[in-house]
This record gives structure tokens, C-alpha cells and sequence, in this order.
């Protein structure tokens, strides 16, 4: 008979060499684990884990844990996502919907249904199960502000403002639905309602109130008011949110901290990973068989395309396995080229600053673009640097800048007029990283198919 405890071992050994990234060890470890404990349900949850994070078809390991835990939700969340995965959308929603018609307050699975619909071509009534669950539960705050949430990733204000509208018929004015208004005023463009909404809002400010106050700011024609929102956040887990608003803060004010934290020249490189055109071609014919979504996640930047799910460079192919070794051999040269932080500086250069040993894949995926394809503006706040590889790109993608990756440039939508640092037009096979406090995007381009692997890097050790 099998001893429990050899089975935690190889459970343990498995977590291991997970958090150390490599992958297809601890996955040998948690299938023996699983071996030894058949019954144990916490093995057969990540076993079933494993298997689909590294890109196997996971759903039937799924079933059995969920068989094995059935009270755990994030078993049954998981089961209907590998579902997807394996292309049986309808059953993955099923799987879902029953669950939430026993309990339609659980917030997780009614996103997870809610993005599933979405992601697969239902851009109208995706979010029909919160409407459900707010009839069934009118005084449930969460549920109204989970609804709302989605239908502001969307920027469909009428119907964010509904949705504000109902929940204070059955809740009253609470505070969070306040700081929702704030945030819908300011973000539709009704400034001087928006900060009228934020002067009557007092006491602390969570992530999001003060997040909505620096953009607000800026929206204002307020640099200094954002800069001094942002400046006693870059000591605290806001950090990586509020460094891109005070880089623009500091360029409106021409400060010159913002070349301090930027680079003058901007922070960032173009490498090349030594990946030859069989290996291009062989890789973007990988990567088209993984785009199965037919819209992108809702809170996404991709416009007109779609992105992987997962971590794509940590899937089990070895030809994501030799791209990986290549891409993380160029970014630890580049790293070794990093300059070192003016000691001169303010506070901990929150680049240049970090420890330099060892790099780890904090996410990767892959973005299919069509006709018109863009991705928004945007910054990865728990990224240290962030990277994309070129590996199919349109023939003739019109006019410059079309298609180009622009670095630095805030979000149109806070109103700011800063030109970008650099504008990047992509080159297959070629590898550009920056910061990934740094605001990017892309510009639209006008026909053909734009693919990439993006990835963020953090460091593990000095």
C-alpha cells in the first residue's frame, strides 16, 4: 500500500520545481504524487492543473477532481475552462451555469461565464448571468459592481450608468457605487461631474479610488496634483500602477525626473534571438492553432484580434520550449547591458533598481491581429521588463507608423498631448523589451495578419 506521505513529497517536489518554472519536471512529480494518492483531492486538482498549463487536454483530470472536491469552486471554475480549451464550448457554460443557479452570488464564476461568451463571439448579452443573479439577489453590492465592471471594460457607459442606476434603487447610495459614478464620470469625459463626485468622496482610498483621482487629474489639466496622487504610491504594492501616471505627470511639468525614470534615451532594446525563418514559419503555424478565441478577453488591450490564454512560453511544445531559451538568453544579455541607477536619484530606480540574477517568466501570451488590429495603450504593473517578438507581420501594412509599437505615449483617453519616445516598427524575428511601467501600444495597420509572442520578466535573486 502506498505511504500518504511519499505522495506529499512528490507533491512538494512538484511545487518546486513549478515555482522554478520548470514545468514538464513537475509534472512527472505531481502525476507520481497522483500515483501513489488516487483519492487525494487536492493532488488530482493539480494534476489536472498541470496538465492544462502546460497545453494537454485537461478536462477529464478536471472531472475527476471536481468528483474528488466537489464544495471547491476553483476546481469547478477550472474544469469549464479547460472545457474551452478542448473546444467544448457549450459544455464548459453548462458547467458553469449550474453551478451559479445553485449559487449565482459566486462573483468568480459568474466573470469566468460571463468572459467565456464573450471571448467566443456573444458581445451582446455575455453578461445576461449577472443580470440573472441581480433579479435573484437585488441587494447583493458585488454582483452589481461585477456587472458593472464588465460593462465598463467595454467603455459602454449608457449601460454602466444603468446598471449604477438599479443598484441604487435596491441599495441606496452606498459609498462603492459613489467611487463607480466618480470613475464612470471621469472616464466617459464628464469632468466637472467627476470631480465633483471625488471632492464629496472622503475618508481612505482603496486602489481604484486613488487610481481614478490621478487620471482624473490629468484629465483636469492637474500635473501636479497626479504627481503628488502618485509620488507616497511608489513605495507601497500600488507601485507598478502609479509609476507610468507619474511619468506623465512629470513630462507635463518638465521635470526632469521623467528622464530620470524613463532613460533619455527611453529605457528599452531591440535584439535579435537568432531564430531563423524555418523557425519563424514553424512557430507562427504553432501559434494560429492556439488562437481559437473569436473575440479578445474582455479586459484585454487587443483590438481587433485575439490572445492566447495561459502562459504560452511555458506550455509543453519543444518548439515554445527552444523559442523560450532563446528569448531568455537575449533578455539576460540585455539585462547584463543595463546601465546602473543614478545614485543620485530620488527614491529606487524602479527599473535599473531591481536585482539583476536570476529572470522568470511573470506572463507570456500571443497576440493575432487582423485588418485595422491595435493594441491599446497600456502598462504591465507587475512586470520588471517587458518584451514582444515579431512572428508573422503584414506585407504592406500602409502608411508609417502603421503597425509600429510606440513607447511612451499616455492613453488617449486621458486628454494628455506628450509624442511617444519611440516609435518601433516591428521586423520578424526581432525582439524589442522595455520597461514595463512604460505606457505602449501599437498603431492600427490596414490589412494582413500581425502575430507575436509577448512576455513580462521579473527578477528572483540579486
Amino acid at each position: 500500500m502506498a505511504d500518504p506521505f511519499d505522495a506529499e513529497l512528490w507533491r512538494d517536489k512538484a511545487r518546486g520545481l513549478r515555482a522554478a518554472q520548470d514545468m514538464l519536471r513537475a509534472d512527472s512529480a505531481i502525476q507520481e504524487a497522483a500515483r501513489l494518492a488516487p483519492s487525494d483531492p487536492l493532488t488530482a486538482f493539480l494534476r489536472a492543473q498541470s496538465a492544462y498549463e502546460l497545453g494537454h487536454p485537461a478536462a477529464a483530470l478536471f472531472a475527476e477532481a471536481v468528483r474528488l472536491w466537489p464544495e471547491n469552486p476553483d476546481v469547478l471554475r477550472n474544469h469549464a475552462l479547460a472545457l474551452a480549451a478542448e473546444g467544448r464550448q457549450v459544455e464548459a457554460e453548462a458547467v458553469l451555469a449550474r453551478a451559479l443557479a445553485a449559487r449565482p452570488d459566486w462573483l468568480d464564476g459568474q466573470r469566468v461565464l460571463a468572459s467565456l461568451r464573450y471571448s467566443h463571439g456573444d458581445a451582446e448579452s455575455y453578461d445576461a448571468g449577472f443580470a440573472e443573479a441581480v433579479r435573484a439577489q437585488p441587494r447583493h453590492q458585488g454582483l452589481w459592481l461585477g456587472w458593472f465592471t464588465l460593462r465598463a471594460q467595454q467603455r459602454d457607459w449608457p449601460a454602466a450608468l444603468r446598471i449604477l442606476d438599479e443598484a441604487a434603487h435596491h441599495l441606496g447610495e452606498t459609498r462603492q457605487l459613489a467611487v463607480a459614478r466618480a470613475f464612470l464620470a471621469s472616464e466617459s469625459g464628464d469632468l466637472a461631474e467627476a470631480q465633483a463626485q471625488l471632492a464629496a468622496l472622503t475618508g481612505a482610498d482603496d486602489a481604484f479610488l486613488v487610481l481614478c483621482r490621478i487620471r482624473t487629474a490629468l484629465r483636469a489639466g492637474q500635473p501636479e496634483r497626479a504627481r503628488d496622487l502618485a509620488l507616497p504610491l511608489t513605495g507601497t504594492h500600488l507601485a507598478g500602477q502609479v509609476w507610468p501616471y507619474l511619468s506623465t505627470a512629470w513630462r507635463l511639468l518638465a521635470d526632469p525626473l521623467a528622464a530620470w525614470l524613463d532613460g533619455d534615451p527611453v529605457l528599452h532594446g531591440v535584439l535579435d534571438p537568432g531564430l531563423s525563418a524555418a523557425e519563424l514559419g514553424e512557430l507562427a503555424m504553432l501559434l494560429r492553432q492556439l488562437h481559437t478565441a473569436s473575440l479578445p478577453y474582455a479586459e484585454q488591450s487587443v483590438r481587433h484580434g485575439t490572445q492566447t490564454d495561459r502562459s504560452i512560453l511555458l506550455r509543453h511544445e519543444p518548439l515554445l520550449g527552444s523559442v523560450r531559451t532563446r528569448l531568455m538568453e537575449a533578455l539576460r544579455d540585455h539585462v547584463a547591458a543595463l546601465p546602473l541607477p543614478d545614485p543620485r536619484g530620488p527614491m529606487p530606480h524602479p527599473t535599473l533598481g531591481r536585482p539583476r540574477g536570476g529572470l522568470q517568466i511573470s506572463g507570456s501570451w500571443s497576440v493575432r491581429l487582423g485588418a485595422g488590429g491595435f493594441n491599446v495603450t497600456h502598462s504591465h504593473p507587475v512586470g520588471w521588463l517587458s518584451a514582444v517578438l515579431y512572428v508573422a507581420l503584414p506585407g504592406d501594412p500602409g502608411p508609417a507608423p502603421a503597425g509600429a509599437l510606440q513607447l511612451g505615449a499616455p492613453p488617449p483617453e486621458l486628454g494628455v498631448s506628450l509624442p511617444p519616445y519611440a516609435v518601433i516598427p516591428p521586423r520578424t524575428g526581432q525582439l524589442v523589451v522595455f520597461p514595463s511601467i512604460l505606457w505602449h501600444g501599437t498603431y492600427p495597420f490596414a490589412a494582413g495578419e500581425r502575430l507575436n509572442i509577448a512576455f513580462d520578466v521579473v527578477p528572483t535573486s540579486a
